[in-house]
């Protein structure tokens, strides 16, 4: 069973339309609400695909309730942890050619008590699951430092760590030796502070994060597709897709990837298979096994020189 804790979730509404034209009047073409939240994503996109996960999940105040609804809805396995502060909601505007403008709201941190029931949740869960997926964003100040702390703890409990986030909760995580880190390309850079121009700059920057602490980082390239570098190879696919929205992708990928056995070329090209099917689907809607095209991907040796998007 694969675990997953979001310590930020959201209700996500995503409205599609034919243009964003700042200052201007837009009729939105169709709107949806989804559950949100990139480690709640992670275990949406294994239920669809009938595999066993638990997501532990804060939520608080109406919004918090609405989420937990929509989730019980669709029949997720979930460990809810009621808390003070009140749920965030996000909007994402997508235009027809895949591009998406997002308004993230910060969330509630969680105080300490609430912190030990998520750990709790987890560590409850423990004797029964192979992997905890830490993921997502921080609420607005609450401390880089608790992802390490999480990390250490989970992993003392025998469980395989992974971690996707991103600024300083991503650059103290890695000194906590993650398993796996899945950095899209904006927080690959950002974090080694290095330019990504190419193929060959993304290999140094996973490399640099392989240094500084991961043991295997999978890094989501968008439309140039992915990175794996491990401890015994490194691979790059990509895979075809008409693009609709790219939310929840990069949580698609990951889940993809574990389910796959998180390792070489086979997981890397499931989860690309995962991600691409994301990605033709409306809002946050994570794909079943009737979306999903293997036959879609690529892989193959990373050239250095293969310029990005």
């Amino acid at each position: 069973m694969i675990l997953t804790v979001t310590l930020n979730p959201s209700l996500d509404r995503t409205v599609e339309i034919g243009k964003l034209e700042r200052g201007a009047l837009i009729r939105a073409a169709a709107a949806r609400l989804d559950p949100g939240g990139k480690g709640v994503n992670v275990s949406r996109a294994l239920l669809a695909n009938g595999i066993a996960s638990c997501a532990v999940v804060p939520y608080g105040g109406s919004e918090g309730e609405q989420l937990i609804a929509l989730l019980t809805a669709e029949g997720l396995d979930m460990a809810t942890v009621s808390i003070q502060g009140r749920t965030r909601s996000n909007i994402t505007l997508a235009e027809p050619d895949g591009t998406t403008t997002k308004i993230n709201e910060p969330g509630t941190p969680l105080d300490g008590s609430e912190l030990a029931l998520v750990a709790q949740a987890v560590l409850g869960a423990a004797h029964v699951a192979d992997w905890v997926v830490l993921s997502g964003s921080l609420p607005l100040d609450m401390p880089a430092k608790v992802y390490p702390s999480m990390c250490r703890a989970f992993a003392a409990s025998g469980l395989r760590v992974a971690v996707d986030t991103s600024g300083p909760a991503l650059q103290t995580a890695l000194k906590a030796g993650p398993d796996l880190v899945k950095p899209n390309r904006e927080e690959l850079a950002e974090v080694t502070g290095m330019r990504l121009a190419c193929l060959g700059d993304v290999i140094e920057a996973a490399e640099k994060m392989r240094a500084s602490g991961a043991r295997t980082v999978l890094a989501s390239l968008g439309a140039d597709g992915a990175l794996l570098l491990q401890h015994d190879g490194i691979w790059y696919g990509n895979a075809r897709a008409e693009p609709r929205s790219s939310v929840g992708a990069g949580d698609a990928l990951l889940a993809g990837f574990l389910s796959a056995g998180a390792h070489g070329p086979e997981a890397l090209a499931a989860g690309l298979a995962w991600g691409a099917a994301a990605v033709a689907l409306p809002g946050s809607r994570m794909p079943g096994p009737e979306h999903i095209n293997h036959d879609t991907v690529t892989i193959r040796p990373p050239d250095p020189l293969h310029p990005l998007c």
